[in-house]
Parts: structure tokens; sequence; C-alpha cells
């Protein structure tokens, strides 16, 4: 599984963050913030769990990440731009806000908060040069492999998917319809290669990188 120890902040700092930031709650399924909105502040997650993705006029959605607790996203707006995605919590969500002109108070008072964003950004970088590679270079398929080995978890000698998915989250991630995702799980459930159990996807071996 891919490790996201530079996207979370470390427990202190999260805690130094939210004392003075104003704090607000999210129900379930609620839009946070949306693409192309001019609001300018950087959110972090206390509590619960959101989606980033991005659409288009027809409705089409490719998601792009999902986030947890010290976790945090808006700082793309910092450069005056609109914000360049939508996030949607998954869960009840609490959420500190931190507004771009009280930021650089944030960062005079707490540097380690500075070079954790630069730190994430660049981990973000790579991340989306992977996802060019895999847009330019990679079929369908591969790209759902690449997607199941970046998500899977070491569970009892095999690798297990905790995150609860539907063929339409995965197929929003790679960029593919719904209909191919589905031909492709059953033909990775016929080879052998994955199950379901409890909810969950269980990659019995690994899959190959062509199909």
């Amino acid at each position: 599984m891919k490790d996201r120890s530079a996207e979370v902040l470390p427990p202190p700092l999260l805690e130094a963050i939210a004392k003075g930031a104003t704090v607000r709650a999210f129900p379930k399924n609620a839009i946070i913030v949306n693409e192309g909105d001019e609001t300018d502040s950087v959110y972090v997650i206390l509590s619960g769990r959101a989606r980033v993705y991005v659409s288009n006029a027809q409705g089409r959605e490719v998601q792009l990440n999902v986030i947890g607790p010290g976790e945090y996203f808006g700082e793309v707006t910092l450069d005056g731009g609109p914000r360049s995605a939508s996030v949607m919590s998954l869960d009840d969500c609490r959420c500190a806000l931190i507004k771009r002109s009280e930021l650089l108070t944030l960062v005079e008072k707490e540097p380690a908060f500075a070079l954790h964003m630069m730190r994430k950004l660049a981990s973000r970088v790579r991340d989306l040069t992977e996802n060019v590679r895999s847009l330019a270079l990679l079929d369908v398929y591969g790209r759902v492999a690449r997607l199941l080995l970046d998500l899977a978890e070491s569970r009892d000698g095999r690798l297990v998917i905790e995150e609860p998915l539907t063929h339409r989250d995965i197929a929003s991630r790679v960029g593919a319809s719904r209909e191919m995702i589905s031909r492709i799980f059953s033909d990775l459930t016929a080879g052998g290669y994955v199950m379901k159990e409890d909810g969950r996807f269980v990659i019995v071996r690994k899959p190959p990188p062509r199909w």
C-alpha cells in the first residue's frame, strides 16, 4: 500500500492548528468545496473522510484522492486562483478552517506546518507524475491492477483492500466506464486473482501487469 505518512500532520501539530482555527462540521455526503470556487481557506480534517474529485459539465467524475484525519486540502488556492477540485465528505466530518490571511501567522507560529506543506506538495507532484504515466502508458486493465496494489494492505499473508469500493468508485479513479471495470473484475475473479470477502476485495495472487 502507498505510504501516506507525508500527507498526515503529526498529532502535536494537528492539535496546535486546531486550537486557534474555526472548526466546522459537515454531514456525510456534503459538498465541502466546489471546483471553481473562489474561496481561499485551507481545510484540515480533524475527523471523518472526504473524497477529492474533478468533474465535467456532463457529470462524469474522476476521483483524485480519499483523505482522512490529519490531512488537509485547499493549499493550492493560496496562489489566488480558484479551487482546482471538489471535495465531498464520505462520513460526518469536522474540519479546521485556516484563511489565507491567517496562514502567515500560523506559519510563523508553527514553521513545521510550512515544512510539512512543502513535503506534501512534493509527494503530490510525484503522485501526479505517476498518474500521468499510467494514463499515457497503461491500458485500463493496467491502471486497475496498479490501483488495487496501491490500496492493498498485508493481512495474514494476503493483500486486503480495507476501503469499501464499488466498480463505480474504481471507474472514477482510473478514468474508465463502470461497464469496463465490471468486465475486468469478472476476468480477475475467474482467473483466481481477486475475490470479495465480507464486503472487501482480497487479492489472492498478484495480478499480471498486462492482461
